[in-house]
């Protein structure tokens, strides 16, 4: 496998490319120069290997693509690839691999013996350059099947009618195949253009969007013009199958409390990283009204402020604390936790502590995020103790919700009241009311958005919610009514916390 993507950091749609050559022939590297193309795209290409006939037969070559596919998700951060995003495209006798992989998804008969099974092999669409689809009638107008196609099935279509029928992508056509594009010319003398055409139609029939592109007159193999016009629909139909959430809508800040230890400023959805910078595995970063960030850059006593440009505006350091959170407050003072002193604190603009409450009873049980009510309390979380406290001036606990056993980390009070509290087991933001109702849930026992600890989020405009889910490795979008939008899953970043910045 020869692996070309992007040079830009990012997670990217991954594509799979299989080589042509009678079944028997042919090579990867041949096909490079569309990988390069594909990565100046946006997409990480691979291009690989599979067994040839006739010493390896049917379906012996597709299980190598399908372990291919499993491959690049297994190794999905090391390749910079989107495992949610996947693609194939095929040429010739690839393209016919390329077929099976839209059409055979989930079909554990198919999938062979190669390593990474818990990954999917499934992609989300592939593109087949002039493939074979039905080998029984593949024989008609094509002046190599008869010796193609016997080395790879065991025989000719009269003594091995069986294999050819198995071995054809039109048998394993469902409601559950991915959208294809198939793209072939009237003149093609080795695989007949009715073949794309039995194709495209089966798909149809079965509610699968399946598209056609003819070239007039084009032989097995494009060149020139037909070559670019085979590439720029390729890309096409690639980009709004693959990309379309890719539309910049907005940028995100993240904080990575991994190996990795950085926040990053992300587009959101593609997940083009657009700046990091270090936090010593720092927990917490939010996003100024003015567009500036607040994060916390070194949990031994390190806040930092810093400006569009990333450049350090204001800092706060109290040696010897461990800091886990941090809000601007609207008279532009800082509230603080100290996780190690128990101890939620009010620092003004010169570093001068103006307010200030320990509690000595929750020591060692993980106090995490404090936010600042429109009444002038303060909300804090205690996460092994599985409780949100609601302090007045005076330190003393005027409310108490118990969430024993899901972890809470983060409480937001909102305007209108209500206020999202963040628990684990399963993960979920719940929307609670004044009256201690519960008024939406996002995520939670939906099985799509199902997440494990959602430890950071923030509101979007409309009613929508981006939520970090810390042990699931994801970053997921909801709208209003709790769907999912968009995501980026599969991530390496551990993501205890997630802030909303304007349009990239």
């Amino acid at each position: 496998m020869d692996i070309v993507r992007p040079k830009a950091p990012g997670r990217y749609p991954g594509i799979v490319m299989i080589h042509g050559g009678g079944f028997s022939g042919g090579n990867r590297e041949s096909y490079l120069p569309m990988a390069i193309r594909l990565a100046q795209n946006g997409y990480v290409a691979a291009t690989v290997s599979y067994r040839l006939a006739p010493m390896f037969q049917f379906p012996l070559p597709l299980h190598d693509v399908k372990s291919a596919v499993r491959f690049l998700r297994a190794n999905a951060d090391k390749y910079s690839v989107d495992g949610a995003r996947m693609g194939a495209i095929g040429v010739s006798a690839g393209a016919t691999w390329a077929q099976f992989l839209a059409v055979s998804r989930n079909v554990a008969a198919l999938e062979g013996n190669g390593p990474n099974k818990e990954q999917s092999s499934a992609v989300d669409c592939a593109v087949s350059f002039y493939g074979r689809s039905d080998m029984r009638r593949a024989y008609e107008g094509s002046r190599n099947a008869a010796e193609a196609l016997p080395q790879l099935l065991g025989g000719d279509r009269q003594h091995a009618l069986d294999a050819h029928l198995r071995a054809s992508p039109l048998s394993w056509i469902n409601p559950d195949s991915a959208p294809v594009l198939a793209i072939h010319g009237t003149k093609d003398l080795n695989v007949p253009y009715e073949q794309s055409l039995f194709l495209v139609e089966r798909l149809k029939s079965a509610g699968v969007a399946a598209e056609l592109e003819t070239i007039a007159e084009g032989g097995h193999g494009f060149k020139g013009a037909d070559e670019e016009r085979a590439m720029a629909r390729t890309l096409d139909f690639l980009n709004r199958k693959l990309k379309p959430a890719m539309l910049e809508t907005r940028s995100i800040v993240v904080t990575d409390h991994g190996p990795g230890a950085e926040i990053l400023g992300l587009a959101w959805p593609s997940g083009r990283v657009l700046w990091r910078r270090p936090n010593h595995r720092g927990t917490e970063v939010s996003v100024l009204e003015n567009g500036h960030v607040l994060y916390i850059e070194d949990p031994k006593g390190v806040v930092t402020e810093m400006d569009r440009s990333q450049k350090v505006v204001w800092q706060y350091k109290s040696s010897g604390a461990s800091l886990v959170s941090a809000q601007r407050l609207g008279n532009g003072n800082t509230l603080l936790v100290d996780d190690v002193a128990t101890r939620v604190f009010e620092v003004a603009p010169d570093g001068r502590v103006v307010w200030s409450v320990e509690k000595p009873e929750y020591k060692g049980m993980a106090m995490r995020r404090a936010r600042r009510t429109a009444a002038g309390t303060t909300v804090v979380a205690v996460q092994k103790a599985g409780l949100l406290l609601e302090l007045d001036a005076s330190g003393a606990v005027v409310k108490k919700w118990d969430f024993a056993g899901r972890m809470p980390a983060h409480a937001l009070p909102m305007a209108d009241g209500s206020m999202l509290i963040g628990l684990a087991g399963p993960g979920e933001v719940r929307r609670v009311g004044a009256d201690g109702r519960v008024l939406m849930v996002f995520g939670g026992a939906n099985d799509a958005a199902r997440m494990a600890w959602t430890s950071g989020f923030a509101p979007l405009p409309g009613g929508g919610l981006l939520v970090s889910d810390y042990m699931g490795g994801r970053i997921v979008e909801f709208d209003a009514a709790g769907k999912i939008v968009h995501q980026m899953k599969n991530l390496s970043w551990a993501m205890t916390s997630v802030g909303v910045l304007s349009p990239p």
